[in-house]
């Protein structure tokens, strides 16, 4: 009961949206997609939930052929949009049996899949779920995904705009999910989520960059990168770029993280280069790589392809 997808490609006019996706989902899987805005998530996700047809390639969902059987996939999965789009002036509870109803079944039918959720909104029932909170609209939309109890779930976004707290919790909520043998595949542009998932795909421009499990993504990272600082911070990332040993600069949190061509390259080179172009306040240490860090060498290469 997982995800398919082969040589799927899509445009719209002369923007390529996705170009050439293949992978495949596992069953009871949790898969997450991962990269910026505008990378193609959306697009993805609306192909296999039947609401976009490709220009070429095939894809499946259960089993199941997202043209031929379009149907019958919309009955067996679950999906959550990015943008909250439930009813807003219906009431928490009028929602739920408003979905519930669509699917020809009830909120006491599948009691059991979303009662861990929906003892944290049902204090709130009777309000509108336009007036609830942005990690209580998801959890409500969470719940309307699961009324019919799917075989795949789709979230697309899920934890944008929600507070810390709310997105952990939400994480934790799908971790109880899984067990329950859903498949997932969940869309984020926060690269910390990506070591939530069982495997990941970064996607960059419409293209898939690399599959695999977070850990082994991190273990390819190929350099050594160094975390550096030094008083004036935009100076700094200027004089970085311009610097003939940089292969890669670019934020992240209060430093800035760097690697070099040379392989050979030493802290103290890098040292000497800021102490020459009058730096102060200069601090180096090597980084451990995140996955962040491999998005954004993946990416660069992606980039220096002509792609």
């Amino acid at each position: 009961m997982g995800i398919s997808l082969h040589h799927i490609s899509k445009s719209f006019k002369s923007v390529t949206a996705l170009k050439d996706i293949s992978f495949d989902v596992k069953s009871g899987e949790l898969f997450g997609l991962i990269g910026p805005d505008g990378a193609g998530k959306t697009t993805l996700f609306r192909v296999l939930t039947t609401l976009l047809l490709a220009d070429e390639g095939t894809a499946s969902v259960a089993g199941m052929d997202v043209v031929t059987d379009y149907k019958a996939i919309r009955n067996s999965v679950g999906y959550m949009p990015g943008r909250f789009s439930l009813y807003h002036d219906l009431t928490v509870e009028e929602n739920l049996n408003f979905f519930a109803t669509i699917f020809n079944t009830t909120l006491e039918e599948n009691y059991d899949l979303i009662k861990e959720i929906y003892v944290q909104i049902e204090p709130f029932k009777n309000r509108r779920a336009g007036k609830l909170s942005g990690g209580m609209k998801q959890k409500l939309a969470l719940c309307c995904a699961l009324i019919h109890k799917p075989k795949v779930l789709f979230l697309d976004e899920p934890t944008t705009g929600v507070d810390p707290v709310s997105r952990k919790e939400f994480w934790e909520m799908l971790k109880r999910l899984q067990q329950k043998d859903i498949t997932m595949l969940v869309s984020t542009a926060y690269m910390d989520e990506a070591s939530l998932c069982d495997r990941v795909a970064l996607i960059q421009d419409g293209t898939i960059l690399e599959i695999d499990t977070p850990q082994r993504i991190i273990e390819k990272f190929p350099r050594t990168i160094y975390n550096v600082k030094a008083s004036e911070t935009y100076r700094l990332l200027k004089d970085l770029e311009k610097y003939e040993a940089t292969h890669s600069v670019y934020p992240f949190g209060e430093f800035l993280h760097f690697t070099s061509k040379d392989a050979a390259f030493t802290s103290e080179e890098l040292i000497q280069f800021l102490e020459q172009e009058h730096h102060t306040e200069i601090e180096v240490s090597e980084a451990i790589p995140t996955i962040e860090d491999s998005f954004m060498t993946l990416s660069k290469e992606h980039s220096n392809n002509g792609n």
